[in-house]
């Protein structure tokens, strides 16, 4: 389950559970990655390395790789992550 009040999102890829959560750090390393400030993140165009290092930096504390995040996503399941990443990303930046 979610927990909303820490801003994390849960992420069934294969068979393994993981926590995806958007920190101070992990938004740094998207700006740094992608090279745009984070309020400028919805002008730029989705690539498919724009969502891979979306969804590793909102993974980075589970100690994977972007490469290994890459792995774990495939045209079966992109759909699902994409839902995923908004979900996460909306909640991370979202004003309480």
């Amino acid at each position: 389950m979610a927990n909303t009040q820490r801003h994390m999102i849960e992420l069934e890829l294969g068979d393994m559970t993981y926590t995806m959560r958007y920190t101070l750090n992990s938004l740094a390393e998207i700006e740094d990655r992608l090279g745009v400030p984070l309020a400028e993140l919805g002008n730029i165009q989705m690539s498919m390395k724009a969502v891979r290092v979306m969804l590793w930096a909102g993974l980075i504390h589970e100690g994977l790789t972007e490469e290994e995040v890459g792995e774990l996503v495939d045209f079966g399941n992109f759909e699902y992550v994409q839902a995923k990443l908004a979900e996460a990303f909306q909640m991370a930046t979202r004003k309480n």
